[in-house]
């Protein structure tokens, strides 16, 4: 195409562009683009459009009819509306409402009102509330704050407080006389239950104040009874208390002396190892309250120094390690030797502490305190006792919570001895109990810290009656800082402050470990119990693995937690299953 023909075909501007926009469209207008977080709202619209016809007069009492429907008008505060809502239906209530509904409307306030201020006074705990406001939800709230738990009809509510106890005024002086500032758990339930002359099982831990929860409640019942004269002291004593061990019937006799000598009550003990003239001696002028060995007393009865023909408050103590020691043929023999002409009839009645108050009736009572409740035990309590009732406090053959348990692996002699000795230099205040299981391994170890400069003294069945009460009686004085014992020492004992216990042997099964560690953390102190471990020790592994997962102080170490012989408890089919595939290996 020449420059002619360009000519002929010369486009205007305007008609460019329209080629342009016909076939390649036009140019785009850069659309803007509005920031996410720019906040401000832009409301574009114009006042001539507004449909609202607020302004006029005609429509205005339509809207302010919408004002108190179920929706709400976009441009007005809601606030506003809702004040105006409320108030529309308060004027419209109060015109329909005559004299007598207003009546009836305060009425129903009031009520609920006064229904609020007894739900906020029922809502205080047990402690911010008189004795005669208590409720049964106090109640149960109490014995769970105490860890208590009972069964058998018609428990009387326990103690909150001695002064709460109703107990007699000179018990009462002589309780605050001793120092007894609160009531233990198990005093707290056995108390109120033995007063009203009910047989009783209690089952609580190694040093929860068992004894003053039957010693008190003897008192009270010997009190009713006519006084010990010539005329009726050759017939025996009105009480008594049976024990497994001389320590323990002697550590009970101390305890009872403080409350029996100010009410003029005289206590007498017979255990072996003492001459049985100079006992029969003591009975001379008769005896309110005698406690013995099962074996000594069943000694005293076939010789005809001692009777029970008005014997009828019967106490055993540590029922369960009496029958392990193998006196079960011989308590029977004892019980069966009481009177029988006062037995509780097997009735509902008779558990009705308020019939017995006005017929004024004194039942035969039997009172039975363990640590635990083996079936041998139960067995003892259903034939002698009467409907009892079962307290139990914490939980049955556990140790107490106060009590931190650390176990350590020791399999060589010489480095458990250096461990003891390292332990023992700590900064652990005495009194220290050391715990071994045999005799001589006891004198072994008490020669070489002797040699080492420790004020030590040796309890075991070995030693005389006379040694082992002066061995006791040195460590309860501070004369000895550390007593090495035998398991003869593992129940019973009560030994004030002690704060560590080491077993040196580890027990031979759980429940003997649970009274060895049950001499510290006692009367709600603090304790500590240190056991070595060997590879002899695995029959017991298990049980002490579960015992101290159950201690919220304790830590359970890897080397238990993992040992095999702690997996299963010892007699299972798992366990005997691994015996075997163990023996056919080898």
């Amino acid at each position: 195409m020449n420059e002619d023909s360009n000519s002929e075909f010369h486009l205007t501007p305007k008609e460019i562009q329209a080629i342009r926009e016909r076939f390649m469209g036009g140019e785009r207008k850069k659309r803007k683009i509005r920031r996410l977080n720019e906040k401000k709202f832009v409301f574009e619209w114009d006042a001539s459009e507004d449909t609202s016809h607020d302004i006029n007069p005609l429509y205005a009492h339509k809207h302010d009819a919408l004002l108190f429907g179920r929706g709400m008008i976009a441009g007005i505060d809601v606030k506003e509306q809702k004040r105006q809502r409320s108030k529309f239906y308060d004027d419209l209530l109060e015109r329909r409402r005559n004299v007598e509904e207003k009546d009836r409307a305060g009425q129903l306030l009031e009520k609920q009102k006064k229904k609020e201020r007894k739900a906020a006074w029922d809502d205080r705990h047990w402690t911010e509330k008189p004795l005669n406001e208590m409720k049964e939800r106090d109640w149960r709230i109490f014995k769970e704050d105490f860890n208590i738990t009972t069964k058998g009809g018609n428990i009387p509510n326990p103690i909150r407080s001695w002064k709460e106890s109703n107990l007699p005024k000179n018990i009462l002086s002589i309780i605050k006389e001793i120092g007894y500032d609160e009531p233990t758990p198990i005093q707290r339930q056995a108390i109120p239950i033995e007063i009203e002359n009910r047989d009783i099982i209690g089952v609580a831990e190694t040093g929860s104040g068992k004894t003053a929860s039957f010693i008190i409640p003897m008192l009270v019942y010997i009190s009713q009874l006519p006084p010990i004269t010539e005329d009726n002291m050759a017939d025996g004593p009105y009480a008594l208390i049976l024990a497994p061990t001389r320590e323990l019937v002697q550590q009970i006799e101390e305890e009872a002396i403080k409350f029996a000598k100010p009410l003029g009550f005289n206590c007498v003990s017979l255990v072996g190892g003492h001459a049985v003239e100079g006992q029969a001696f003591n009975l001379r002028n008769g005896a309110e309250i005698v406690m013995a060995t099962p074996g000594r007393l069943k000694d005293c009865l076939d010789n005809r120094i001692l009777v029970l023909s008005q014997c009828t408050y019967v106490v055993m103590d540590e029922a369960d390690r009496m029958i392990d020691m193998g006196f079960e043929a011989d308590v029977n023999f004892i019980l069966d030797q009481l009177p029988v002409s006062n037995i509780k009839p097997d009735t509902d009645e008779s558990e009705n502490s308020i019939t017995n108050r006005v017929n004024k009736t004194l039942y035969r009572q039997t009172v039975m305190f363990s640590a635990t409740m083996p079936p041998a035990v139960e067995r003892l309590a259903r034939k002698y006792l009467r409907r009892p009732a079962i307290v139990n406090i914490g939980n049955v053959g556990q140790a107490v919570d106060t009590v931190e348990q650390i176990v350590e692996f020791i399999n060589d002699d010489n480095r458990k001895r250096a461990r003891l000795i390292e332990i023992l230099n700590e900064d652990y205040k005495p009194p220290i109990m050391v715990f071994v299981n045999q005799k001589k391994g006891c004198d072994v170890l008490y020669k070489a810290l002797d040699k080492l400069g420790f004020r030590v003294t040796t309890l075991h069945g070995g030693k005389s009656q006379e040694q082992r009460e002066y061995a006791l009686l040195q460590l309860k004085n501070r004369v000895k800082d550390i007593l090495i014992a035998t398991d003869v020492a593992g129940r019973g004992i009560d030994v004030k402050n002690v704060s560590l216990v080491i077993n040196y042997d580890m027990a031979k099964n759980i429940e003997d470990y649970t009274h060895r560690i049950g001499r510290t953390g006692r009367a709600g102190k603090n304790g500590t119990a240190i056991t070595f471990l060997s590879n002899y020790d695995t029959d017991v592994l298990y049980d002490l693995k579960q015992m101290i997962m159950k201690s919220s102080i304790s830590r359970l170490p890897p080397e238990l937690a993992n040992h095999e012989a702690a997996q299963t408890k010892p007699g299972t089919i798992k366990a005997k299953r691994k015996f075997e595939e163990t023996i056919h290996i080898i």
